[in-house]
């Protein structure tokens, strides 16, 4: 009898939102074709009311999604990992089973599906991998949407897990640099599935503020001088043009400034010219 592959579910909540969270398990414990492990992280939140095959552990302090998944990552014992938000649910019985068999083509550390608003909004453009979002095409990426996502475990133990200290926010911009310049390969699969509300980041209170300093850290950690300097200058720009909002914008160069400040967290390693030039060809050069 063949041995079914082994997926680690990792999930954080803050434990406000029972309903999405109730379903969001349903439907994984549903999953076919493979052992599931799930992990569940109470991001400042003792969790209770979860069924008894849901390991579970409290974070007093709210790590926020990278913090916390880098502690899920610390329990699981699966031979992929399989990133899940508690408020998205997976539609099909077979969602994690076609995910696990993607990731059995040569070189790819991380299969990224399609999001689907389960109530027909347009999906944001931060869930789809490429400049051009309309009727996108599946294939290899250079960026992927960090809220659902499967990994190759040893894909990502090879680059040390998420960013440190990041705490919402680029996390997947970075860690993808970091698995290209490893060689690692980053697919999008958009017949594969998953539902997600449409909602905006842009909701969080934290949210320009931790865009722009993570934007810094990102291009301090991953990129050559010149890249790097051309990087905070396009989203610089680019912001200006999008936001226009005085306070909104104050608190982005704010954010900003603090990530050109003081050392950066987990050291400066960057990419190779080599992988700058595959992200180009995969249609997102590293100044966007």
């Amino acid at each position: 009898m063949a041995t079914l592959p082994t997926v680690s579910a990792l999930v954080l909540s803050m434990g406000n939102r029972p309903t999405e969270l109730a379903r969001a398990l349903e439907t994984l414990h549903a999953q076919t074709g493979v052992e599931l492990q799930t992990v569940l992280i109470g991001n400042g939140w003792e969790p209770e009311g979860v069924p008894d095959w849901v390991e579970t552990r409290h974070e007093p302090e709210n790590l926020g999604c990278v913090g916390g998944r880098n502690a899920a990552a610390t329990l699981a014992t699966g031979e992929y990992l399989f990133f899940y938000d508690d408020d998205a649910f997976l539609p099909s019985t077979d969602v994690l089973e076609r995910m696990v068999a993607a990731l059995q083509e040569p070189g790819v550390g991380v299969v990224q599906p399609r999001g689907v608003d389960p109530d027909g909004r347009p999906s944001p453009r931060r869930w789809v991998p490429r400049l051009f979002t309309k009727n996108a095409q599946g294939g290899d990426a250079a960026v992927f949407w960090e809220a659902l996502c499967m990994m190759r475990r040893s894909a990502f133990e090879s680059v040390g897990g998420w960013p440190p200290d990041f705490f919402f926010g680029h996390e997947g911009a970075d860690i993808a640099m970091r698995l290209l310049d490893r060689g690692w390969r980053i697919v999008y699969h958009p017949e594969i599935e998953v539902c997600h509300p449409a909602t905006t980041a842009a909701r969080h209170d934290h949210f320009y503020r931790l865009t722009a300093r993570n934007r810094a850290w990102v291009a301090r950690r991953n990129l050559p001088l010149p890249l790097a300097v051309g990087y905070l200058a396009v989203w610089s720009a680019a912001t200006v043009v999008r936001v226009r909002r005085p306070h909104a914008l104050r608190v982005w160069f704010g954010g900003l400034a603090e990530g050109l400040r003081g050392p950066v967290p987990g050291g400066r390693k960057p990419i190779r010219w080599s992988t700058a030039w595959r992200m180009t060809r995969l249609g997102r050069p590293p100044l966007w």
